[in-house]
């Protein structure tokens, strides 16, 4: 997989009907994503005091968090993926380390982190070092996927059934959580190197669909932390291991 990335994401919250009709139009001009329907797992590092989306729903112009995202973690071979995820005026930079699932085996993911030489781990160390950071919040979705034929770097997703929690900080327990969105709604994340094709254009047109600058991990926070408290049990403590 791609290590560094730098694009353009357009988020837009819809229902699912206008998501039935975009995954359509979709099909027409681009290609299904090889892996089809997936489930993707994310630990999001946050400080004690939430200060990293706290400071991030202000809406900067710069900010950054850091997750450890997981696909498959089934596979003996599979990979997590700890990235660091940067947004400036607009552009994503995201800075990706891969991370073998059986090396965490008796370790964890700062062991494998202070121990790597490369130029995305030495970023990654300091940043996790220089904010205090710590595992803080689970964050799962179903996701469908599709990558252009025509338009290089263009890739769509659809995303359903988001959940979170704030304890069970690992990748034991798949998809479980408390809802994210009303029923009925989803979230579509075009992400382009330029510009958005037309007929792409033309379909958001069409269905009255329009950008929003929502965040999964910040409508976690405001809507869910702030509004009811938290209780973490000492499981947050603990770094995240794979468990089999």
């Amino acid at each position: 997989m791609q290590s560094i990335f730098k694009r353009y994401e357009k988020k837009y919250l819809i229902t699912t009907e206008q998501g039935g009709a975009l995954g359509d139009i979709c099909s027409r001009y681009m290609k299904p994503d090889k892996y089809g329907e997936y489930l993707v797992q994310n630990v999001y590092y946050d400080t004690e005091n939430w200060d990293v989306i706290r400071f991030s729903v202000e809406r900067p112009f710069f900010k950054e968090k850091l997750r450890l995202r997981c696909y498959d973690v089934s596979r003996e071979d599979g990979e997590l993926f700890l990235e660091l995820k940067k947004k400036y005026k607009g552009v994503v930079y995201k800075r990706r380390l891969a991370i073998p699932v059986k090396s965490l085996s008796g370790g964890t993911v700062r062991d494998i982190v202070s121990g790597s030489s490369s130029q995305i781990s030495r970023e990654i160390d300091f940043y996790m070092k220089a904010n205090a950071v710590r595992e803080r919040i689970y964050i799962s979705y179903m996701r469908t996927a599709f990558t252009g034929i025509k338009h290089d770097g263009l890739r769509i997703t659809f995303d359903t059934d988001l959940a979170f929690r704030l304890d069970c900080l690992d990748f034991s327990y798949p998809g479980r959580g408390h809802s994210i969105l009303p029923n009925g709604n989803m979230l579509m994340e075009i992400k382009t190197l330029g510009g958005i094709p037309l007929w792409m254009t033309a379909a958001l047109c069409e269905n009255k669909i329009y950008p929003s600058s929502f965040s999964k991990y910040g409508a976690c926070y405001t809507d869910h932390v702030l509004r009811q408290g938290e209780t973490e049990p000492a499981r947050m403590e603990q770094e995240v291991k794979i468990s089999a």
